[in-house]
C-alpha cells in the first residue's frame, strides 16, 4: 500500500487542477468497478452496482496550494493562497508549477510575527520579468514541492489530505470481496476552498448514507491543543466539526461495526475544520452522513504525516461498511 499512497501523494492536484489525481485512480480501480464516470465538476465517481442501500463514499483529490497574482520587474512572483496555508510552515519552502518549475519561497524583512502571505514572494531563479514570464503567468497555480518520506510504520508527504483518504478508498475497493449494497466512490474536488465537488456529487447520487473519508488533526505532540485523537490508536470516527454533526445512527454504525470487526477506533471530536460530509448531509431533503477520519499530524504543512496502522483500520472500517446490510437506513 504505501507504493501507492507514495503515487498518490506525489502527484500535481492543487484544487481545481486534479486531473493528474483522477487518470492515476481510475488506472487503479477501473477494473474493480462497474463504472467511472467524471462529471462536469470533475469528481470522479466509481459505482459498484448494488440492489442494497445506496451508500456514498467520499475523499477529496485537491491539495492545498498557491495562486500567482503578479509578476514584478525583478522577475519575483506575488501570490494568494488556494485553501488554508500557514505562512510559517511556507516560509523557505518550495512549489511546483504544473510544467516543472520550481520556486522558493521567500519575504521581505520585518518581524516573524507580522509575517503574511502579501510580504512574501516566490524566487524561480528569473533575473527580470520577461525570463520569468517565460516560465510562469499570472493565474497559474502552484503546490508545495516535498518527496514522500516513508519512516517506517509513519509516513510523511504533502497532500496526505487527503490522498491518503482516496488511498483508503482505492484499497477498500481493490479488496472488496462482495457487497449487496449500491456502492458509489466518490473522489472529489474543490474540497479545500468550500466542499464544492461533493455537494455536486451527492447531488446527482441521491444517496441513502453519506461517508466522507479525511485526515483528522491529532493532540499526541508537546503540548498540543488537548484532542483525543492520537497516530497509532486507530480509525477516527467522527462525532463532529464545524461542517457537520455526525448523524447518531451513523456513528452508531460505524462504532458497532469497528467493536464487532475488532478493528482498532477513536472518537474524534474536532473544534474547527470540515469535511465532505459537511456537503453531503445537506443535500436535497438530507442524507444521514459521518465521517472516518485518518489522524494526522502537521495537517495544512508540507510534510503532514500518519501511521500505517491507522490507514489501514480505515480500510477495514469502510469495507465493513460496504458489506452491512445497513437495515437502519
Amino acid at each position: 500500500m504505501k507504493s501507492l499512497i507514495k503515487d498518490l501523494v506525489e502527484s500535481w492536484g492543487p484544487t481545481g487542477f486534479e486531473t493528474e489525481v483522477t487518470e492515476k485512480i481510475r488506472a487503479y480501480i477501473a477494473d474493480r468497478v462497474d463504472e467511472c464516470t467524471v462529471d462536469a465538476l470533475g469528481n470522479l465517481i466509481a459505482h459498484k452496482k448494488g440492489s442494497g442501500k445506496k451508500v456514498m463514499f467520499s475523499a477529496h483529490m485537491d491539495e492545498i496550494g498557491i495562486v500567482v497574482t503578479y509578476i514584478d520587474d525583478d522577475g519575483f512572483l506575488r501570490f494568494s493562497n488556494v485553501g488554508g496555508l500557514n505562512v510559517l510552515t511556507m516560509l523557505g519552502g518550495r512549489v511546483r508549477f504544473a510544467n516543472g518549475t520550481i520556486g522558493v519561497i521567500g519575504r521581505e524583512k520585518g518581524d516573524l510575527k507580522d509575517l503574511t502571505i502579501d510580504k512574501m514572494f516566490i524566487d524561480i531563479g528569473a533575473a527580470n520579468k520577461e525570463e520569468a514570464e517565460q516560465k510562469v503567468s499570472v493565474g497559474d497555480f502552484a503546490i508545495c514541492h516535498r518527496e514522500f518520506a516513508d519512516l517506517g510504520q509513519r509516513l510523511v508527504a504533502k497532500s496526505m489530505d487527503d490522498r491518503i483518504g482516496c488511498a483508503v478508498l482505492v484499497e477498500a475497493i481493490r479488496r472488496l470481496d462482495h457487497s449487496d449494497n449500491d456502492l458509489y466512490f466518490v473522489f472529489s474536488t474543490q474540497e479545500e476552498v468550500g466542499l464544492r465537488g461533493a455537494r455536486t456529487a451527492a447531488y446527482g447520487i441521491d444517496p441513502d448514507l453519506g461517508i466522507a473519508i479525511d485526515v483528522t488533526r491529532t493532540g499526541d505532540t508537546p503540548e498540543a491543543p488537548r484532542m483525543d485523537v492520537s497516530l497509532g490508536k486507530g480509525a477516527a470516527i467522527k462525532v463532529k466539526d464545524a461542517s457537520v454533526i455526525a448523524h447518531p445512527k451513523v456513528k452508531q454504525l460505524m462504532v458497532r461495526l469497528a467493536k464487532a470487526n475488532r478493528i482498532k477506533h477513536q472518537l474524534e471530536v474536532l473544534e474547527a475544520g470540515g469535511t465532505d460530509a459537511g456537503a453531503i448531509h445537506l443535500t436535497k431533503s438530507g442524507v444521514p452522513s459521518g465521517t472516518i477520519s485518518i489522524p494526522c499530524r502537521y495537517v495544512h504543512s508540507p510534510s503532514e504525516m500518519v501511521d500505517l496502522g491507522d490507514v489501514e483500520n480505515c480500510v477495514e472500517l469502510v469495507l465493513a461498511i460496504c458489506r452491512d446490510p445497513l437495515a437502519e437506513f
